[in-house]
C-alpha cells in the first residue's frame, strides 16, 4: 500500500467520489483560484520588475550615481575606487542652469565633464561627439526633448545662465551667463532628455565663478545604483550627493506601486485558500463516519489531522505548480500573446519590459503553499475531534 497512509487517504479524498460532484467542483475551484492568483502575481511582478529595471538603466544609467564634492577634502581617488560597488570615477562639476534660445527657455542640470573620461551619455548621442566639448570653446550637448522644445539644432547659439552665481552690472545683480554653441544632441527616451546639459568641466567652473583648478568634484559609477546606502558611511555626509536627490521619489513611487499591486493580487490567493477551508469542512462533515472507523482501527488524532492537511496541501501545491508554470510562460511571451490579439498597452508598437526574478517566483510559490497548509489546519483539527461513538451511533 502507498505510504504514508495519511497521504494515501488524503489523495483519495482529494479525488472524491464520482457522485460527489459539488464537493469536487469546490475543490477544483480552490485549486484553480490559487493557480490564477499565482499566475497573476508572477506576471505582474515580472512586468513591474521590467519597468523598474528599464528606469534604472535609462535614468540611473546616465545620471551621476553619487558625487563627492571638494575632492581635496576626501580620500585619494585610488582609495575611493576600492570602495565596495564602485567601478569607476570621473571629475564633474554640476549646477542648476537656465538655457535660452530665440524660441524660449528651459531649466535643467548643467554637468561639466571631462570629455576624455567615461561618460554614459556618449552611447546615446544622436548628433555630435563628446570630443567637441573642448575647454574654452563653450560648447554644450543637450537632449532631444530640450532641442525640440527650444527648436535648436547643432551649431545654434544659446544663452546659458547659472542661478547659483551672479554678477553686478549697472542694472543690478544678474545671474552669471554666457553664450554657448550646441555641439550635440542625445536621446535616452526619458525625461532626462529635457533636463540634462553637458559642457566642459572648466567652462562650467568659469561660468559658476570658480577657478577651473577647483573643479574637483568626483563622480562615482556603481555596479548597482541601489547599493548607494552602503557607501554613504565612507564619506563626509556634508560633501556627498547621490541620485536619490534627483530621482529618489520616482523610484520610491515605483516600489510602492509594485508592493501595492502584489498585495492586491495576493488577495486572490487568500480567497482561494478560504475556498480550501470550505471544501475541507464539507469533506469533514461528509466523512465523519469514515473518520470514526479509521479511529476505531487505531489511527491517532495526529494521523487524522495529517489526512486532511495532506488533502488541502496537495490541492494548494497543485494550484501553485500550475500557476507558476503558466505565470512564467505568460511573462516570457506576454508581448507575443498581446500582438496576436492586436493589443499594445504602451502604444507605438512598444513592448512591455519583463524581468523574471527567480527569487520572486519562489516567494510567490512559497506563499501559495504556506497559505494552503494554514487553511487546512482548522478543518483538520475539526476532523480529529470526531468521537467514534457519537459518529457511529446511528450507523
Amino acid at each position: 500500500m502507498f505510504q504514508p497512509l495519511s497521504v494515501f487517504i488524503g489523495l483519495r479524498y482529494l479525488r472524491g467520489r464520482s457522485a460527489d460532484r459539488f464537493g469536487r467542483f469546490v475543490s477544483s475551484m480552490s485549486t484553480a483560484g490559487i493557480a490564477i492568483g499565482v499566475m497573476a502575481l508572477i506576471t505582474v511582478s515580472s512586468v513591474m520588475n521590467g519597468f523598474e529595471a528599464q528606469l534604472k538603466g535609462r535614468i540611473l544609467g546616465v545620471l551621476p550615481h553619487a558625487i563627492i564634492a571638494n575632492g581635496q577634502a576626501n580620500p585619494d581617488q585610488t582609495v575611493i575606487e576600492r570602495w565596495p560597488h564602485v567601478i569607476d570615477t570621473a571629475p564633474i562639476q554640476t549646477t542648476d542652469a537656465v538655457i535660452q534660445s530665440r524660441k524660449g527657455l528651459s531649466a535643467g542640470l548643467l554637468e561639466g565633464i571631462d570629455p576624455s573620461a567615461h561618460e554614459p551619455l556618449a552611447a546615446h548621442l544622436l548628433q555630435g561627439e563628446l570630443s567637441a566639448l573642448a575647454a574654452g570653446r563653450y560648447q554644450v550637448i543637450i537632449g532631444r526633448s530640450m532641442a525640440s522644445e527650444l527648436q535648436l539644432r547643432v551649431g545654434d547659439a544659446v544663452r546659458v545662465m547659472v542661478t547659483s552665481a551672479s554678477r553686478f552690472t549697472p542694472i543690478g545683480r544678474i545671474p552669471a551667463q554666457r553664450l554657448f554653441t550646441v555641439a550635440g544632441i542625445f536621446h535616452t527616451g526619458t525625461d532626462v532628455d529635457g533636463q540634462l546639459m553637458l559642457a566642459n568641466i572648466e567652462d562650467v567652473a568659469r561660468l559658476s565663478g570658480e577657478p577651473p583648478s577647483q573643479a574637483n568634484d568626483l563622480r562615482l559609477f556603481l555596479d548597482d545604483p541601489f547599493a548607494i546606502t552602503q557607501l554613504k558611511t565612507h564619506a563626509d555626509p556634508d560633501t556627498w550627493t547621490d541620485w536619490r536627490v534627483w530621482r529618489g521619489e520616482l523610484f520610491q513611487a515605483v516600489k510602492m506601486e509594485k508592493n501595492m499591486m502584489s498585495l492586491m493580487l495576493s488577495l486572490i490567493v487568500i480567497v482561494a485558500a478560504f475556498n480550501i477551508i470550505s471544501a475541507l469542512i464539507m469533506v469533514v462533515m461528509e466523512k465523519q463516519s469514515e473518520v470514526a472507523i479509521l479511529k476505531t482501527l487505531g489511527m491517532q488524532d495526529k494521523d487524522i489531522v495529517a489526512v486532511f492537511v495532506a488533502q488541502g496541501s496537495l490541492s494548494g501545491v497543485l494550484g501553485a505548480a500550475v500557476g507558476g508554470v503558466l505565470g512564467v510562460l505568460l511573462s516570457a511571451y506576454i508581448n507575443e500573446i498581446m500582438s496576436i490579439f492586436g493589443v499594445s498597452l504602451l502604444g507605438n508598437g512598444l513592448a512591455l519590459p519583463v524581468v523574471i526574478n527567480p527569487f520572486h517566483v519562489a516567494m510567490v510559490l512559497g506563499l501559495a503553499v504556506v497559505l494552503s497548509v494554514l487553511a487546512t489546519l482548522f478543518p483538520a483539527f475539526k476532523a480529529a475531534s470526531v468521537h467514534p461513538a457519537e459518529a457511529l451511533r446511528y450507523e
